[in-house]
């Protein structure tokens, strides 16, 4: 028998997990099923560049996973039942059941409204490609002088704001953070971004909540109106709720509890990576949902999980920081350098050259996901069926 495997959902991590399982084990021993809604990969982190009318380059899965053995199914998961190990899906020829032996958690995240009223009905998210096309449509259709507001200073903020100002001049772009303008970087970095945000013409109101959303206005804590033809809303990610709606051990926001292997603490055959896994980093403190954090947790799982289906030795790999890379546009940019627990050090890349590293950066994300062991020679091993199905045993009994 088959060691069955699903992914679910098909970003950064869960393409990476998929991937690499496929090249850790033998074909004839496991089937790894990968689930996903749409049928080619996207590139998360350049979505504030789809939203400004730059077109991304295509890559069908078809294509990344021909003649891996990962079989893609293309449908949206609406149900998992930890305690059947099943999980439910819809696609073009209906609903359906999917049986697994070891799950592999990876639905992500979309946008959080924070629950400030206005904001569903009239703000924009750029979380992923169908909201980043509906900005694209619309900033397309805005006239020269019309107000746009990029609500969150956070990474997402920062490069949505310098993206749409670069790439439309003729509009009126301001930035709404809560604290200051790049607070957490180092000096370095905190001058450049200003220095750049005064020579894109943007506002930036700092130390300012935005307490509700309006179709042509945000309103601010003191009462302030901000007109905005358009509002980008930047301020944090929410994970997928399904998880939430399992018996899987969860934190209050849906972030499912994992060990170091990302092996969830209360069901042993699911393993959850990037955005949806609570993972903690040098100095227990947790992973902030990133794409600097998801590729080791991506990497660690599908290790784990071969080492335990082939009597391997577990893997360590490093769930580090070592710098946040901020696009600025195309031409301008800041690379922070940060500790091992993400605290901003003296040291910073700024300008054309850190636009540069920053573009390699994401060259560098999507390459790995195609190449999953980094152009390494690999073996796949074998799978010890009694040690697979004893495990199985023992999850079915529990």
């Amino acid at each position: 028998m088959q060691h069955r495997i699903i992914v679910l959902g098909a970003g950064y991590t869960g393409a990476f997990a998929a991937g690499r399982l496929a090249k850790r084990l033998r074909r004839e021993d496991v089937a790894i099923t990968l689930v996903n809604a749409e049928p080619d990969f996207v590139e998360r982190v350049r979505m504030h560049q789809l939203a400004v009318g730059q077109n991304l380059k295509p890559r069908p899965f078809s294509e990344m996973f021909a003649g891996t053995g990962v079989e893609l199914k293309l449908a949206k998961v609406t149900r998992v039942d930890v305690g059947r190990k099943t999980v439910a899906v819809i696609d073009a020829n209906g609903a359906e059941e999917l049986e697994y032996d070891s799950l592999v958690y990876a639905l992500g995240s979309g946008w959080n409204t924070q629950g400030v009223p206005g904001t569903a009905e009239h703000a924009h998210e750029i979380t992923g490609r169908p909201g980043a096309l509906r900005l694209r449509k619309r900033l397309a259709g805005l006239d020269a002088g019309q107000p746009v507001v990029v609500v969150g200073g956070g990474l997402t903020g920062l490069e949505a704001a310098t993206e749409i100002a670069e790439a439309r001049p003729d509009l009126g772009i301001a930035l709404v953070a809560r604290g200051g303008l790049g607070d957490w970087l180092a000096p370095k970095g905190r001058r450049h971004l200003r220095k750049v945000f005064d020579e894109l013409g943007v506002t930036v109101h700092e130390h300012t909540a935005v307490t509700g959303v309006e179709a042509d206005r945000v309103t601010t804590a003191d009462g302030t109106s901000v007109p905005a033809a358009v509002t980008v809303w930047t301020t944090g990610f929410a994970v997928h709720p399904i998880a939430k709606a399992t018996a899987l051990e969860v934190t209050g926001t849906g972030r499912i509890v994992v060990d170091g292997t990302m092996r969830s603490v209360s069901h042993p055959d699911v393993y959850a990576i990037g955005d949806a896994a609570m993972a903690m980093g040098p100095g227990g403190k947790p992973l902030r949902m990133s794409c600097a954090s998801g590729t080791p947790t991506a990497w660690q799982a599908a290790d784990a999980i071969a080492a335990r289906l082939t009597g391997g030795k577990l893997p360590n790999a490093p769930l580090r920081y070592f710098n946040q890379c901020i696009s600025l546009g195309r031409r301008e940019g800041v690379i922070q350098y940060v500790t091992a627990d993400d605290r901003a050090v003296r040291a910073a890349l700024t300008g054309r050259l850190a636009a540069v590293y920053k573009e390699l950066v994401c060259k560098g994300a999507t390459w790995g996901v195609a190449n999953p062991t980094f152009g390494m020679p690999t073996r796949r091993r074998r799978v010890v069926q009694e040690r697979a199905r004893a495990g199985s045993a023992v999850k079915a009994s529990a």
